[in-house]
């Protein structure tokens, strides 16, 4: 590859992060919705308002893009933290793979945005979609499911997939909100992202672990379900 192809290629490199770093921000602050790619073009200063359509296509494939680039990250922390566990890790390890790899990615990288996108578009059934796809290819997050499975009590089946959502959704909003507060110099109920974390690691284990007062239980299976987080 000659100097002038290679600095081609990473121009175009270059303005593609440079409009993902850009949808990603205006998604979070002024919504996944409100945000068109032409905004986001003149908002990313590529001179050309359809740059975001030419390097991504439509706004779930923008969605998707900036959703595998976050899920790259957070499989690298959460596979080192699986090297560290074993059979005999409970309920409160396994739902630390799930969280920990989050907070713990927004703790290093100062202003962040994705709970924020995150928590809107799991308003929306098509977006949602997108991101619970991204998520599934995953391994890490495939194998802490499944070790959670095996530490969860019998429940009937739509006991547990009420309680699967709840637990998806109690992560996203409590870290949306922490984001949220955070850019904007508020002060928050928990100090850091760590004791965030320690939070809702009690909170789902009680999710997780009450009672049921309906049908006889059947063994739940998480995997398959296709979950952010």
């Amino acid at each position: 590859m000659t100097t002038t192809s290679l600095s081609t290629v990473e121009r175009r490199r270059a303005g593609r992060v440079l409009v993902l770093d850009t949808a990603e921000r205006m998604f979070a602050e002024q919504g996944v919705f409100a945000s068109t790619s032409r905004q986001i073009g003149e908002a990313a200063g590529q001179g050309n308002p359809a740059v975001a359509g030419y390097h991504f296509g439509t706004k779930a494939d923008l969605v998707r893009a900036i959703t595998r680039r976050f899920t790259v990250d957070v499989e690298r922390s959460r596979a080192a933290m699986l090297t560290r566990l074993d059979d005999s890790a409970g309920i409160r390890e396994w739902l630390g793979c799930l969280i920990h790899p989050w907070t713990d990615h927004f703790a290093t990288q100062g202003t962040t945005y994705f709970a924020r996108l995150c928590a809107q578009a799991m308003t929306d059934a098509k977006l949602k979609a997108v991101i619970t796809e991204e998520a599934c290819l995953s391994p890490s997050l495939r194998r802490t499911r499944e070790a959670l499975t095996r530490c969860l009590p019998a429940m009937p089946a739509d006991v547990a997939a009420a309680r699967d959502e709840v637990v998806q959704q109690v992560i996203v909003q409590m870290c949306a909100e922490r984001e949220r507060a955070v850019a904007a110099g508020e002060r928050t109920e928990r100090s850091s992202w760590r004791a965030l974390a320690g939070g809702l690691i009690d909170a789902l284990a009680g999710i997780w672990t009450a009672p049921c007062t309906t049908a006889p239980p059947v063994k739940l299976h998480l995997v398959g379900h296709g979950r952010p987080v």
